[in-house]
């Protein structure tokens, strides 16, 4: 790095005279380049200059590289004091504690998980996810980027949960369907490492353009749309409460500062969540909730008065005192390789998940671009993108192994807190993760966080996918948005996410038959069947 900076400066030498000729021809004021040359010179020297795809090892390159990034409040080799240091780190998981958390609180439920196996599943998230991150920023992309689970798998999860041979199974499920959605996570990754350390992720985003992410990502937030606000609807008073403080603090409060921090903007999410929680509690506690003769704890099969069987839907979305699981969660437990069993592989949801792998491997290059851009000053190399979706890949074999049910993907949320924040430090990002490892450590937070109301999860989720599909579909600002070929390519493919599975709806078991699934569930039981019934079972 250093002799290219030197070998540009002997070729300024030598060409001073001839620029400065060539300025006072193209009649530029001062003396100065036009705007067009000046650009082009600097395009020049920033080709020369190394970028962040360089081994651990290399110092001086590293350097280099942020010794340009003058706009960041922190460079991505800076270390800030301890305080500092313990600040930021937390407040990058702080910013995507929605993405971190609600994933295994929808997903272990329909499982048919108790609420310790909710708990006990969200620690090995926090765990996993501090355990990738820091593989990620040593080993992967070497950006401060955070790794956790993806809304990308969670509608192909459901529809593998809801599918025929674990409708007709009676009891607690949890493991048995656990272990085979492990199996496929796990063949899935290795098949997105072995695009991405061989290469072949690059030809693949070659033929992936923003035509083709925007609908995809965008159908994938849409396909929530069914357990949305239909659980919203269930305690609404507090539900709406949650959207409307989520999306004020993001909206109208974005730009004011306490102590130099958007606290509304980066905190919008977790600072709505603790708000309305806390309303809740009142509200359970001044017995706005309680119904006379009325026990929240005993199931809906046994309630036998018809006044209590008329409230029992709203007593246990609005209460905050029906889950038990803080109460059963032990204070220490570590989370290992294998808790829920030996993974079971069934090809079906393993070639499920191998598209799914690809979905959340453009996703994460888009991250990539993002954050290289505002912590390097230029998009990423192929080296860097190779790396990076290989390491991913790696990762989320890891995230089948620990039994999280999702694949670990980067976070996009984590993106948007780079730019807000100027925090561009990978030391940040790596003190956070370990801090979070020794969170999951305490089973009690684990507990914690499952006992967060069902109701303020779909609240959360509801501002969560619509934001989802918006980043979608703003891909298409680096396209032709207008052109007729996009707009039906995009258009037709919003469509048919929606309606072909809902032409799926007439086969397979019927939603009459499948008392034991909620309703907003149905699409994800009907979607796992097919109109040919063959002997390999679809």
């Amino acid at each position: 790095a250093v002799a290219a900076k030197d070998r540009v400066k002997e070729r300024e030498k030598v060409q001073a005279p001839t620029e400065r000729k060539r300025k006072e021809s193209d009649g530029a004021k001062n003396g100065q380049l036009p705007a067009s040359t000046e650009g082009s010179r600097r395009a020049t020297i920033n080709e020369q200059s190394t970028t962040v795809d360089v081994p651990p090892q290399s110092v001086v390159d590293d350097d280099f590289l942020v010794g340009r990034n003058s706009h960041m409040k922190y460079e991505l080799r800076d270390t800030p004091g301890l305080v500092p240091i313990c600040f930021y780190g937390v407040q990058h998981y702080l910013s995507i504690l929605g993405s971190l958390i609600l994933i295994p609180l929808v997903l272990v439920p329909a499982m048919g998980g108790t609420y310790e196996d909710t708990a006990n599943v969200v620690s090995t998230v926090l765990f996993v996810s501090g355990m990738t991150t820091l593989l990620h920023t040593f080993f992967g992309s070497r950006l401060p980027l955070i790794q956790g689970p993806s809304f990308v798998y969670l509608a192909p999860a459901l529809a593998i949960v809801n599918s025929t041979e674990f409708l007709e199974l009676n009891g607690n499920n949890f493991k048995h369907i656990m272990k085979r959605l492990q199996g496929a996570i796990i063949i899935a990754s290795a098949f997105q490492a072995f695009l991405g350390y061989t290469g072949l992720m690059r030809i693949l985003l070659r033929l992936i353009n923003p035509v083709v992410v925007a609908p995809t990502i965008a159908a994938v937030g849409l396909s929530f749309y069914s357990y949305g606000f239909p659980r919203v609807g269930s305690c609404i008073e507090i539900g709406v409460v949650q959207i409307l403080l989520v999306i004020t603090f993001s909206l109208y409060l974005r730009k004011i500062s306490i102590l130099g921090h958007r606290v509304f903007l980066i905190y919008a999410v977790p600072l709505g969540l603790l708000i309305t929680w806390a309303l809740a509690f009142f509200l359970t506690e001044a017995g706005v909730y309680s119904y006379k003769g009325c026990d929240p704890n005993i199931p809906t099969s046994n309630v036998v008065s018809d006044h209590c069987r008329n409230h029992v839907s709203r007593v246990r979305s609005c209460r905050v005192d029906t889950s038990h699981a803080l109460r059963v969660s032990p204070w220490f437990r570590f989370p290992y390789p294998l808790q829920w069993g030996v993974p079971v592989f069934q090809w079906k949801m393993v070639l499920v998940m191998c598209f799914v792998s690809v979905i959340a491997s453009v996703d994460s290059v888009g991250s990539y671009h993002a954050s290289s851009l505002f912590v390097a000053s230029r998009p990423p190399t192929l080296g860097v993108v190779s790396r990076g979706i290989g390491l991913e890949g790696i990762t989320s074999i890891l995230a089948g192994l620990w039994g999280t049910g999702s694949g670990s993907t980067t976070l996009t949320e984590n993106v948007h807190t780079i730019a807000v924040t100027k925090m561009g430090s990978r030391r940040a990002v790596e003190l956070g993760a370990c801090i979070m490892i020794i969170l999951s450590l305490i089973g009690k937070v684990g507990g914690f966080i499952a006992s967060i109301p069902e109701v303020i999860v779909a609240a959360l989720l509801c501002f969560m996918w619509a934001m989802l599909t918006a980043l979608g579909l703003s891909n298409l600002r680096y396209s032709e948005a207008g052109s007729s070929r996009n707009v039906i390519i995009v258009g037709l493919s919003l469509f048919l996410a929606l309606s072909i599975p809902a032409y799926f709806q007439q086969y397979g078991v019927s939603p009459s038959s499948n008392s034991s699934v909620p309703s907003y569930f149905l699409p994800y039981v009907v979607a796992s069947h097919g109109p040919i019934r063959t002997a390999l079972g679809w």
